[in-house]
């Protein structure tokens, strides 16, 4: 099942990585590997969202929900089989699903593009874009780059799969603003990107399109919905950050959970139409509810009578 194509000089590149460079940059690979996976990312993004400028953390979700798409459509097209399935000299030391079996597709997904790649991209470069001084741009740019090389050391990715995830990325960069400029109406850009994006449904097989494709649903419903009716400030009080990103992942967490609830697990992991359905609607739910209407709770529990900044409380197209 799938496609098998590389250079020769991949795999041979990729044993010599994991015999080579000894079970200490291993596992380094795998605390990098690590910082570009979902959980992470929505930590960051909420971090910025949620607390310190919204601005920057609506413009690193928008690009990070476009590549979740984006990402899975072009896999599900090129279906490329992962390193470990073909190269005997390869092993997978970090399975995107470690519940699920090395070899399910489904669970595990296609190699090319890769969704670590252009998803942390997304976020760290767009953070590097928005944010900071020399320092903590040059710190963004070398956590793109190791979580791309972990990638390889790890064995779940092709060299020209890192490639294509930072290609995609750079695409979402230039796309995004594009659309933005052709479709000045926020609301108007939203429904036709999510429209468009729904065009996956056609040819996806795999899990990761469809969380991709509620996330990027649930966002937009989300910035639409709070900048109407909630519009909440950010803050900086490091006591305050703690506590609203704590309660942002829990309200995700336990949101997406409860959803589970009604289901089995055989159901929702398969790679049946209504499986992927729900996983959609669970997933846009989830970041409905921690995007749009958790921040309600701000001005409530912390009673707070400071004046936002400009940069902190303002909104921007984007």
């Amino acid at each position: 099942m799938g496609n098998t194509f590389y250079f020769a000089w991949e795999p041979a590149l990729m044993a010599w990585l994991q015999a080579s460079l000894g079970s200490f940059f291993t596992g380094l690979s795998k605390v990098f590997t690590a910082l570009g996976s979902e959980k992470v990312l929505v930590a960051v993004m909420g971090f910025f969202y949620w607390c310190w400028d919204k601005k920057t953390g609506l413009y690193a979700g928008i690009n990070v929900a476009m590549s979740l798409v984006l990402n899975p459509m072009i896999k599900n097209a090129a279906c490329r089989r992962r390193p470990y399935f073909d190269c005997p000299g390869v092993e997978c030391l970090v399975p995107v699903e470690p519940s699920a079996d090395l070899y399910d597709i489904t669970a595990q997904g296609w190699s090319f593009p890769s969704g670590h790649s252009a998803n942390s991209m997304a976020v760290y470069g767009s953070l590097l874009a928005r944010t900071g001084g020399r320092v903590l741009k040059a710190l963004y740019a070398a956590v793109i780059v190791m979580i791309g090389l972990s990638r390889v050391v790890v064995g779940c990715h092709f060299p020209t799969d890192v490639l294509g995830g930072w290609l995609l990325a750079a695409l979402v960069f230039a796309l995004v603003p594009a659309l933005r400029r052709a479709l000045p109406d926020k609301r108007i850009f939203y429904l036709v990107t999510a429209l468009v994006s729904s065009l996956g449904f056609f040819w996806c097989r795999t899990s990761d399109y469809y969380s991709g494709l509620g996330i990027m649903i649930g966002m937009f419903a989300a910035d639409l919905f709070e900048e109407r009716f909630v519009r909440f400030s950010n803050t900086r009080r490091p006591l305050y950050c703690v506590l609203r990103l704590a309660g942002g992942l829990l309200v995700f967490l336990g949101v997406s959970s409860a959803l589970k609830l009604p289901f089995s697990s055989e159901f929702l992991a398969s790679p049946a139409p209504a499986a992927f359905a729900v996983r959609t609607f669970r997933y846009a739910a989830a970041v409905f509810a921690c995007m749009g209407v958790y921040p309600m709770i701000f001005k409530v529990i912390e009673k707070t009578d400071e004046q936002p900044s400009a940069k902190a409380s303002g909104k921007e197209e984007i």
